[in-house]
């Protein structure tokens, strides 16, 4: 049986920095109606309520999220309870679209973002700021050493990144490292039983820097609640169009290959008395390098759903069916490193005992 919490306060540590958040983050992409499918303000408040008061202190926002609506609510709601809360957010979301330097990751789009989200917010420090997504234009030295002004300035207390390749955050991690600048400490990235590629360097990367993984679409933009089915994937089938698809086309989320795993996901759950979302969100958590998934409900009794996954406990076998209906290929070089042969050659007949913790290494 595998099971790691069961309330939201039962506090992990986010990455290698000492700050105590709850094992299911409140994401609050819909709080507001500015997109045409979010929460409206009473429905916004019921849901940031009903998770504070059952201890939830992980708040994830943006600074373009539904036009700085999301932002603005989040302030006001958090108002009478501001240090009780970790309250994220991120930049690099352009919100003037004729401004070249609105968006992006440079010091400009950073600092001016950050002035207005504490605005919004009503506060005089955000607790965790991510680099939204890389921009693949600005220097790494200036983003960090931007975000280390920002620290020593009292506005900023953690810095994270998000939705940037491996290979850049290692490196920004250990530049970070070497001239002493704030470390980044968590790493918001896509991760379910459909989007399991961040298994092959994301996720190891983080364990190994001490970045603390926070899921985002952790319910595969709900196609792992159940709610699809094959009739979906003809997006011009009367009366999907503009509904239930109208994300993006669910940005390539729905197929058949997501659909099969969904039916797992039910079997598994009509197994167990839970729901869907309530496996599929267990499931993340059973990844010792996921701090907290993104649980971004547009109503109460869909947050009070997703809640229920902190109670879940998984059978083996009902693991071991999720993952290898979702397994994704590793991939070079990881598959030629797993081979008995490639063990051989480098270990020959010598026995390891396994190396430390990522976690120590990290320290």
């Amino acid at each position: 049986m595998r099971h790691q919490t069961n309330s939201l306060d039962s506090y992990r540590l986010l990455g290698r920095s000492g700050l105590r958040v709850s094992p299911l983050a409140l994401g609050t992409m819909t709080f507001g109606t500015d997109w045409g499918w979010g929460s409206d303000r009473e429905e916004a408040h019921r849901i940031f309520d009903a998770y504070v008061d059952r201890g939830g202190n992980f708040i994830d926002s943006s600074n373009n999220y539904t036009n700085g609506t999301s932002e603005q609510l989040v302030g006001e709601f958090a108002a009478d309870k501001r240090d009780r809360l970790a309250i994220a957010t991120k930049y690099s979301g352009n919100t003037r679209a004729k401004d070249p330097n609105s968006g992006g990751d440079h010091r400009k789009s950073m600092v001016r973002s950050v002035e207005r989200s504490l605005a919004r917010l009503q506060t005089d420090y955000i607790d965790l700021l991510y680099l939204h997504l890389w921009d693949a234009t600005t220097s790494v030295e200036e983003v960090l050493r931007a975000m280390d002004d920002l620290v020593r300035a009292g506005k900023v207390l953690y810095v994270g990144i998000s939705d940037t390749p491996a290979w850049q955050v290692s490196r920004m991690q250990a530049i970070a490292d070497l001239r002493g600048w704030s470390p980044l400490v968590a790493l918001e990235i896509e991760y379910s039983l459909i989007e399991r590629t961040g298994e092959r360097d994301l996720i190891p990367m983080a364990s190994e820097m001490g970045l603390g993984v926070i899921p985002w679409s952790p319910l595969g933009r709900g196609v792992l609640t159940g709610k699809y089915t094959s009739r979906d994937l003809d997006h011009d089938s009367a009366g999907v169009q503009g509904t239930r698809l109208s994300a993006g086309e669910l940005n390539g989320s729905l197929s058949e290959r997501s659909l099969a795993i969904a039916e797992v996901v039910k079997t598994v759950a009509t197994e167990l008395g839970r729901t869907p979302a309530q496996v599929a969100l267990a499931w993340t958590l059973l990844n010792d390098s996921v701090t907290a998934p993104l649980i971004g409900a547009r109503t109460l009794p869909q947050l009070e759903d997703n809640l229920g996954a902190l109670e879940v406990e998984l059978p083996d076998d009902a693991v071991a069916r999720l993952e290898q209906a979702s397994a994704v290929a590793l991939g070079f070089p990881h598959d030629v490193l797993a081979l008995a042969s490639t063990m051989a050659s480098v270990f020959g007949d010598t026995k390891v005992s396994a190396r430390r913790a990522p976690a120590e290494a990290a320290r």
